[in-house]
């Protein structure tokens, strides 16, 4: 099969890293991105956070911010893919297409459909109040244009089979063209479940010639979908935004130790991991 390509999802949009170990600073995301590098992985999947004292558990488009991010993780890692975020809830989401015109990175998120964003207790209250992630036709279009429009490849974040599906018909009604970059984010508790028996539906029901991965976010029972996805001929991506705990459950604080798991996982399924500029060919960067 051919290589996997790993991306390391370094810190997410809301953590909080006074609880913790999530890399805020540019200085910090570019040691993590460094110890997930040396481990394996060839992209970087970031988020900005503000950097005011006690203020990094909130989200940012400060543009300079992000030239200050990707230069130090560039620095720290030769060759490194950017896959910048633009996840935004509602209609006032013109700073994120105007990060991604500024600072052109080689990748960034597109989120592909609307979400009801949903989280139930056990005594049956919402986690928080019901939202919705919402991603109308017209906004993914903007975001497409932003992205290609500076030579970048948009990456289809997929919350559940319909929004797999909706990708092949925004290429069937001409919104962007060539290969498709899907994500399926499996974990969110509204969405598709963590479940290694739904890869080869979602594999199916995606365009023909797309390429894909996995985000999967919870604890030590993500594992085995990170392992089905490996032998299906999958790309691999983990890290501090979607789990902290490792296969045998231990907790972990930094992105290598969970890079470095899934490499093992990868090789352990008879593929080589990808180098930097491996990816690069194999993306068409």
């Amino acid at each position: 099969m051919s290589k996997a390509i790993i991306t390391c999802a370094l810190n997410g949009v809301l953590t909080n890293p006074q609880q913790h170990h999530i890399p805020v600073t540019p200085e910090e995301m570019a040691a993590e991105a460094r110890r997930a590098y040396d481990a394996g992985a060839s992209i970087m999947h970031i988020h900005l956070r503000q950097q005011e004292p006690g203020q990094g558990h909130l989200p940012s488009w400060d543009i300079v911010l992000s030239l200050e991010v990707q230069q130090a993780i560039r620095a720290a890692c030769p060759g490194v893919i950017i896959n910048h975020t633009t996840g935004t809830v509602g209609p006032e989401y013109q700073p994120a297409l105007d990060v991604v015109t500024a600072t052109r990175p080689e990748m960034a998120a597109c989120n592909a459909g609307s979400l009801n964003y949903l989280k139930i207790k056990a005594n049956g209250e919402w986690a928080w109040p019901p939202m919705l992630f919402d991603n109308p036709v017209e906004k993914v279009q903007d975001f497409i244009d932003a992205i290609t429009g500076v030579g970048a490849i948009p990456e289809f974040e997929c919350f559940d089979t319909g929004i797999v599906r909706s990708v092949g018909m925004y290429r069937a009604a001409g919104m962007f063209s060539g290969t498709a970059q899907l994500n399926f984010v499996m974990g969110v508790a509204s969405g598709q479940p963590v479940r290694a028996d739904l890869l080869p539906i979602l594999a199916d029901l995606a365009p023909e010639d797309s390429r894909w991965q996995v985000t999967a976010i919870g604890r030590e029972e993500i594992w085995p979908l990170h392992r089905k996805t490996a032998e299906l001929g999958g790309h691999l991506r983990t890290g501090l935004e979607d789990t902290f705990y490792l296969p045998d459950g231990q907790k972990v604080d930094s992105n290598g130790a969970l890079i470095g798991a899934l490499s093992r996982m990868a090789r352990d399924a008879g593929r080589d991991v990808a180098s930097p500029e491996d990816a690069r060919a194999i993306l068409g960067i």
